[in-house]
């Protein structure tokens, strides 16, 4: 499962990952696969790692060095290298690093020995397209081999792109928990239309109670329209061309 934390500034994103790593004092209970998370015990983390805020690495070490003071397996940190694009300057000194050169051994690090869950707060921050794509990929395909993922981002269309589990929360409150699928079932609204006779097509809703916009040749309806449009277009002989969901975003 990859969960989406998204919400306005100061909803309490960065808060709740911070409690759940045991770096802030709250009260409640928090558990970890079924393990207590106490201020002074963090066993139950053993297996989390994560992403908070800022790349949690030593300026007058490597980026090597860095990552060797986490790794367990040299061959798991020699893969993470290679996948985030780091061997040009993993041997530099981090302090020369740009945010987004800092931002791959921050992932990286969160990504070590394999953990069964991985914390993210803003994991794209400072990546060029190249290394979101990348990013991305490696979030699937961890998730694919059965970790779990807490991301909050505030680049809404790269966590949606990667989410399969929506959770937007404001002032503390969840106020939306669901599967994406579900989200995107349940706020579709409208859809992209194309037909082979755009000019005829744009005359029809005059002659019933329907109603959409045209862009060019395309038209935007809404799914309530859907069925009486489509017995529309058959009685003028228009035949459809394109039929599309318009996905609904996180904004």
């Amino acid at each position: 499962m990859i969960a989406g934390l998204t919400g306005p500034n100061g909803a309490g994103k960065t808060t709740i990952m911070k409690t759940i790593l045991g770096l802030t004092r709250f009260t409640g209970r928090i558990q970890v696969n079924q393990q207590a998370v106490t201020e002074d015990q963090h066993a139950a983390l053993a297996h989390v790692g994560a992403l908070i805020e800022h790349p949690a690495i030593y300026p007058f070490l490597t980026g090597q060095q860095n990552l060797a003071l986490y790794a367990h397996d040299p061959a798991d940190l020699q893969q993470l290298t290679t996948t985030l694009g780091m061997r040009t300057y993993i041997h530099a000194k981090a302090k020369g690093y740009s945010l987004g050169m800092k931002q791959k051994p921050g992932i990286a690090i969160a990504l070590l020995n394999h953990p069964q869950l991985v914390i993210l707060d803003e994991p794209m921050n400072g990546l060029d397209v190249e290394s979101t794509i990348t990013a991305r990929r490696l979030i699937q395909q961890y998730a694919a081999a059965g970790t779990a993922f807490l991301i909050s981002s505030h680049i809404l269309n790269e966590l949606q792109k990667v989410m399969t589990q929506v959770i937007l929360i404001d002032h503390g409150q969840i106020i939306v928990d669901q599967p994406i699928n579900t989200f995107n079932q349940r706020h579709q609204r409208d859809y992209r239309l194309m037909t082979t006779n755009p000019q005829l097509t744009a005359q029809l809703p005059a002659q019933s109670h329907t109603a959409y916009q045209q862009a060019d040749a395309t038209f935007r309806v809404k799914r309530t329209d859907i069925l009486t449009i489509q017995d529309l277009l058959m009685a003028h002989h228009i035949y459809l061309q394109e039929l599309t969901p318009l996905r609904p975003n996180l904004e």
